[in-house]
């Protein structure tokens, strides 16, 4: 392992102590034979439809409740490769460290990574490592890109009917919740954790299932209110949700009310939203209750020929309002 106890300006200079702390750290956590040809690029054995994604990552603070920027890195990658209905195969890997960072610290990450890999099944077989001055960055920034074979290219923003149903896989706002709590340094007496985690397992249930699948999107940042203003313009379609049916934990309602914050524009990293037809929607959700750890999945609203382009959202109090795309920063390096 490398002798120094932090990352220091060598590890980025293309010589013995970058050889030897790529070799000990990321080729060891992410071995496998692609990767271990040490080729300029990737040699991808790849055929049909192709789903190519990229994102990058300044998650502050770098550990929080439920994860860490590894552990967020691939699943967010991994994630906009499912819900593509793309099988996630090959990711690429950059890192941007700060002189000093703590070597523990960068293996725990790694090491992180490469367990989330496992859920999925997909495998890094390229990356970069940059070094810069203590200052010029904030501990570690990540890249990740991905590619996968799309199973089911169907599946669009631009494909929602009318009469669908609108479905969430879980409870919604934990990871904005999460990293405001970790950034504030909250006491509050709560285990309340990231939602962060790999999709593919449950989409690929969906797909074995034959769901049909009108559109699907993993609601990041701007949340649930962000996807569902997407799909509305995009299919030009009205989207009414009701309130009472959105599946929110008393600990983001506790700190949304704290803050002022809506439940519904705050950052998720391993919750999506799906578009089906009514009839079946219903099987959609015993099957992500049964196969994918669901359990809290529900059917939240319907897509409508009123209000094209527009979301509106049913109070338990008999009113309705807009729900609107979210303005400005709520929350900034939330991921």
């Amino acid at each position: 392992m490398p002798t120094k106890k932090t990352v220091q300006l060598s590890h980025g200079g293309g010589g013995k102590e970058m050889n030897q702390l790529i070799t000990d750290i990321f080729f060891k956590a992410f071995n496998n034979p692609i990767l271990a040809s040490q080729e300029d690029a990737a040699k991808l054995n790849m055929c049909g439809h192709i789903a190519f994604t990229t994102d990058s990552f300044t998650v502050s603070p770098l550990f929080f409740a439920g994860g860490d920027i590894g552990k967020l890195a691939v699943a967010g990658t991994v994630n906009d490769l499912a819900m593509m209905a793309a099988q996630p195969e090959y990711l690429s890997c950059s890192f941007i460290i700060e002189e000093g960072f703590a070597i523990d610290d960068l293996k725990t990450i790694v090491n992180s990574m490469a367990e989330e890999l496992h859920k999925s099944g997909a495998r890094i077989v390229c990356g970069d490592t940059k070094v810069v001055p203590k200052g010029c960055a904030d501990g570690l920034f990540i890249n990740t890109s991905g590619v996968g074979r799309i199973l089911n290219p169907d599946i669009s923003a631009r494909n929602l009917q009318i009469g669908d149903a609108i479905i969430v896989s879980r409870d919604i706002g934990r990871h904005g919740a999460a990293i405001l709590m970790a950034r504030d340094g909250l006491t509050l007496e709560s285990s309340l954790c990231s939602d962060c985690d790999t999709l593919w397992p449950i989409v690929e249930q969906l797909l074995a299932a034959n769901i049909k699948i009108h559109a699907m999107r993993d609601a990041t940042r701007g949340g649930m209110s962000a996807v569902l203003n997407e799909w509305a313009i995009a299919s030009n379609v009205g989207i009414t949700v009701d309130e009472a049916s959105i599946p929110v934990c008393d600990e983001v309602k506790g700190l949304c009310e704290l803050f002022g914050f809506e439940p519904y524009d705050l950052a998720n990293e391993g919750t999506f939203l799906l578009s089906v037809p009514k009839e079946i929607a219903v099987g959609a959700i015993e099957v992500m209750q049964r196969y994918g750890h669901c359990e809290q999945a529900a059917i939240i609203g319907y897509v409508t020929d009123n209000h094209a382009g527009k979301v509106i959202l049913n109070t338990p109090w008999g009113s309705s309002r807009y729900l609107d795309l979210p303005q400005g920063e709520l929350l900034p390096r939330i991921c």
